[in-house]
């Protein structure tokens, strides 16, 4: 709802709103807006040259306009995500009322057939290609999965549901690594919008700026309650509902933001493990510091060169790809052995390699408490010839794959997806009450009318203290260096900034 121009101070249009204070409170001098016999630019460009003294209070002001453009600029990114983000979470739901019939099984019997008889039914029904591994059922009214290799699919695998009871094929879908296509569809859109990699950008663009605008918008929100209505956490964590208009509108959008940080600051954290360029950085990180997953041996003994495992495809339970088809018999020969080792729930049954490698059988419960141990197994003789387990994955490698599947919301089952959806839904309305501050925060004199509301003053950089510029120039550049996107959309912001308030400059001295 529109506000009246009575309602809006004309002498305040910080479009922010959760950064600086209202007219007749504590707001630093700097911010004080200009008379109203000033020209439109001087409105949008308060003076703010070398001249000034340094001072603590230009940091606050640098954090204002900062987090007012990574809102204006990023949000539409963050809001598309969010919205992506939430879709995402009703995967599973969405699955099993797209998908029932070759996910669930219609009655559960006594005892599951043996993995040779339901692999000769999914063979038998789809001959094409190669079992390229087979994912036991997660409960008792789920089917089996055998996935063939089909060379046509290029890295999507066609999956062959099977009753685990009675062998009975339930259908086939064209899968990516385990997910099945809506899955795979909504994957693609929350990460690329179905543009490939140049559209992995803008996740990348708002998993880099999403950090920044909370912990921008937690430094201003927190500073400003200090000496704004109660000095306690009250004033922080609740929205003043006897506050009107923008001050309303900014009560909310700060506290609602406050509660949402820690998820947020999470997403952002896990987003940005798996992005183009963040993630290459990530991945340095990993090797640096020894981080990675400990590797599978899946050499058979006395074999003459170790193979390559194939266990592991980027957490989604997937497959491997055999050069020929396996003997049905090994799998239940390599399940019985995982079984006898102590592996439990479902689990992934790769084929071996090549005749120098064992087979590998990889526990994939991805629910808390998680179980990812693996073990290679020699078909010959039925025995366990190598393990790794998951207490011994070093702890950036556990606080990646945990981080990983929080992420996608199946760490903690439905719990999880509806605390994404929380978030989700909390930031877009965030985003939406950011916005409309914008727009309340416009000039509405018959004089000086505007569509939005200015920008927080231009400059602050020059009146930073020494130490900080010291301490901060390095740090943003080791910062730009670990976020590529963000250090390039940083800059590109600082160039354009410059260029918009020389040209003003120049305007106004002309």
């Amino acid at each position: 709802m529109s506000r009246s121009t009575e309602e809006i101070p004309q002498n305040d249009h910080d479009p922010t709103g959760a950064a600086t204070s209202e007219p007749d409170s504590d707001r630093p001098d700097a911010l004080t807006k200009p008379a109203a016999t000033d020209t439109a630019d001087a409105a949008t460009e308060p003076a703010d040259g070398p001249g000034r003294p340094r001072s603590w209070d230009a940091v606050r002001h640098l954090l204002v306009r900062l987090h007012f453009y990574s809102g204006v600029l990023v949000a539409p990114f963050l809001l598309v995500a969010a919205l992506t983000g939430l879709a995402y979470t009703l995967t599973p739901q969405l699955d099993q009322l797209v998908y029932g019939d070759q996910l669930r099984v219609e009655r559960v019997g006594d005892a599951p057939r043996p993995l040779a008889e339901q692999i000769a039914a999914a063979r038998a029904a789809y001959p094409e290609g190669t079992t390229a591994s087979v994912i036991t059922p997660s409960g008792p009214e789920d089917t089996t999965r055998v996935v063939l290799a089909v060379p046509e699919l290029g890295e999507n695998q066609r999956t062959v549901f099977v009753d685990p009871y009675t062998a009975e094929v339930r259908g086939e879908l064209t899968t990516w690594f385990g997910s099945t296509p809506l899955t795979t569809w909504l994957d693609d859109l929350h990460r690329n919008l179905h543009l490939g990699e140049f559209g992995r950008l803008y996740s990348e663009v708002a998993a880099s700026w999403l950090w920044v605008a909370v912990a921008g918008g937690l430094v201003l929100w927190i500073g400003r309650s200090r000496g704004q209505r109660a000095k306690s956490a009250r004033g922080v964590l609740v929205p003043d509902r006897k506050a009107r208009g923008v001050r309303r509108t900014r009560s909310w959008h700060a506290a609602t933001g406050v509660w949402l940080a820690l998820g947020l600051l999470f997403l952002s954290a896990t987003g940005l493990t798996w992005s183009n360029y963040a993630g290459e950085r990530f991945g340095r990180l990993l090797d640096a510091a020894g981080g990675n997953a400990p590797a599978l041996d899946t050499a058979l003994p006395g074999a003459e060169a170790p193979a390559e495992d194939h266990s592991d495809h980027a957490g989604h339970g997937g497959s491997g790809e055999a050069t020929a088809d396996a003997d049905p018999a090994g799998f239940d020969t390599a399940l019985a052995a995982a079984r006898d080792a102590g592996l439990g729930g479902t689990v992934v049954v790769t084929p071996a390699a090549d005749a120098a490698s064992a087979w590998t059988v990889a526990q994939n419960d991805n629910v808390w408490p998680v179980h990812y141990d693996r073990v290679a197994v020699d078909v010959a003789g039925g025995e366990v010839t190598a393990r790794t387990y998951w207490a011994d994955h070093p702890a950036l490698s556990k606080l990646s794959k945990l981080g990983v599947q929080g992420h996608m919301g199946v760490l903690f089952g439905v719990v999880n997806q509806i605390v994404l959806a929380v978030i989700a839904l909390g930031l877009t309305a965030v985003i939406v009450w950011g916005y409309r501050m914008w727009w309340q925060r416009r000039p509405t004199r018959d004089d000086r009318r505007a569509p939005v509301g200015r920008a927080p003053e231009r400059g602050a950089w020059r009146r930073l203290p020494l130490p900080v510029l010291i301490l901060g120039v390095p740090a943003v550049i080791a910062l730009g260096w670990a976020l590529p996107v963000l250090g390039v959309t940083l800059a590109a912001f600082l160039v354009v900034d410059v260029v918009v308030g020389a040209v003003r400059r120049q305007r106004r001295t002309a």
